[in-house]
């Protein structure tokens, strides 16, 4: 899965480095946005490793 010029796989997850590429906003206003749930939350996939839905963040950009 590779992830150029800020483009989202199409399917699977992507953590907060790759999704800071395609959203508008920083760190602190992303877990602000999450904690409002005005975004969508992330999914822990393993001790120390959370990731976004590809599919969660796609339907959040289009309703945006």
């Amino acid at each position: 899965m590779s992830n150029h010029n800020g483009s989202l796989p199409e399917t699977g997850y992507v953590r907060q480095s790759q999704l800071k590429t395609v959203i508008p906003f920083s760190a602190a206003t992303l877990w602000r946005k999450v904690a409002a749930k005005q975004f969508p939350a992330p999914v822990k996939l393993s001790v120390g490793v959370t990731a976004w839905r590809v599919e969660d963040i796609r339907a959040w950009m289009a309703a945006h």
